[in-house]
């Protein structure tokens, strides 16, 4: 139903992880790929930005790996582009990891 790219520094951040992370994420893209709606635990929508976040819940812990799609609308998107991933450790982490992402969304789309 729905493409899925993962680029490299996202890969290169989940192969930094333990194994039960990289097996969730790998599960979460699964999910995000076959089923229209998403449920808001995994998937949210970053506000003033065109960026989702996919939340990786270990023990206390968040991973979030930022995505770009091709809709306005998540329900409606045909393709998901996983960006970068991140450890969530509060708010201001987001703006960094924001700036990250959209510089290896301009990369990804000249490359493509």
């Amino acid at each position: 139903m729905r493409e899925i790219d993962i680029t490299e520094e996202c890969l290169e951040f989940i192969d930094n992880q333990n194994e039960k992370v990289g097996l969730k994420f790998f599960q979460l893209i699964e999910i995000i790929g076959e089923i229209k709606v998403v449920n808001s635990n995994f998937l949210k929508k970053l506000q003033s930005t065109q960026f989702y976040e996919l939340r990786i819940k270990a023990g206390n812990e968040y991973r979030v790996v930022i995505f770009a799609i091709d809709h306005l609308n998540f329900a409606e998107c045909t393709q998901a582009v996983c960006l970068y991933g991140f450890q969530k450790k509060g708010t201001k982490d987001y703006k960094k990891a924001i700036r990250q992402a959209e510089k290896i969304l301009e990369n990804y789309l000249k490359e493509k």
